[in-house]
């Protein structure tokens, strides 16, 4: 990507859903035109009634862009996005920049990057952490895995979607954050949930007891910002049950390569798998709260 101002740097970005449509729309509103594909194009309604691009395919998005961002579902929408014979990388010109900010896995980083250094393309793994607050609020946790040089060009972006941004090292870096990351919030919501059901069962009221846990040791982002919903029996998405599953399964295979016995990520697992089981794939990961 050669050096050019907002107004003329083309952002590609695939995968408008909770959390991709806030980025983009964060991405439109700090100045960069935005070309945008989703496989169901009503979904970027708003965006494109806003002023972004609609493009039919990720191959177009990527021929019309100098930087491509991708936040999509699962590893293998990632594989078949970047890595398919009309896919991004077989799409986009030598000087591009690829940022893929799907959670998904390590080991798929690593192939895409290797791929599109071959092809004179920079590619980036850059998770989030965060949320639907944090997407729409632009202040996300963005864990960042690539060359340097790449992170450095495509900061100014990364700016815009999120505050506590990290160059974590080479290829997969960014990806084994994110599932240092999603280890942490397995068990701690396992912990805020049986903490708030203690409390009822004891005779607490528990926004009191809020009040003085979240200021505290036991303080977290899942408690101060999900447990009030917890309480109010609002299980809507910032980040669905079904896409942590997803990311649980990744970090389970990750601690398999690496030899670690992670006990608290098998135990949520477990429990998130119940939830799905009972058809609440699409609530938000604090429905953990309901198995309680």
């Amino acid at each position: 990507m050669t050096a050019k101002n907002r107004s003329e740097t083309v952002v590609g970005f695939i995968g408008i859903g909770v959390m991709g449509k806030s980025m983009a729309l964060n991405l439109l509103n700090g100045g960069y035109p935005i070309h945008l594909y989703n496989r169901t194009k009503e979904k970027a309604r708003e965006l494109l009634d806003q002023g972004c691009t609609w493009q039919d395919s990720p191959a177009a998005v990527a021929a019309a862009a100098d930087v491509v961002i991708t936040m999509i579902g699962s590893p293998k929408d990632v594989e078949a996005v970047y890595l398919s014979a009309d896919g991004v990388l077989a799409s986009a010109r030598p000087g591009t920049i690829a940022i893929d900010m799907t959670t998904s896995s390590p080991q798929l980083a690593q192939r895409i990057y290797r791929q599109a250094r071959d092809l004179h393309i920079s590619a980036l793994d850059a998770p989030v952490s965060g949320g639907d607050i944090g997407a729409r609020q632009g202040t996300l946790s963005i864990m960042v895995g690539g060359d340097l040089e790449a992170f450095e060009q495509a900061l100014p972006l990364f700016e815009i979607m999120g505050e506590n941004i990290v160059y974590q090292g080479p290829a997969g870096s960014g990806q084994h954050c994110k599932m240092a990351n999603q280890i942490a919030v397995a068990s701690t919501m396992i912990g805020v949930c049986e903490s708030l059901r203690y409390a009822e069962k004891a005779g607490l009221d528990p926004q009191t007891v809020l009040k003085s846990i979240a200021a505290g040791a036991a303080g977290s982002w899942t408690l101060s910002n999900l447990a009030p919903r917890m309480i109010k029996g609002d299980f809507g998405p910032g980040f669905y049950v079904k896409h942590f599953i997803k990311d649980m399964n990744i970090a389970l295979e990750s601690c398999k390569e690496i030899g670690l016995d992670a006990r608290g990520l098998a135990l949520a697992k477990e429990l998130y798998d119940r939830i799905a089981a009972d058809g609440g794939e699409y609530l938000g990961t604090h429905a953990l709260y309901q198995q309680y």
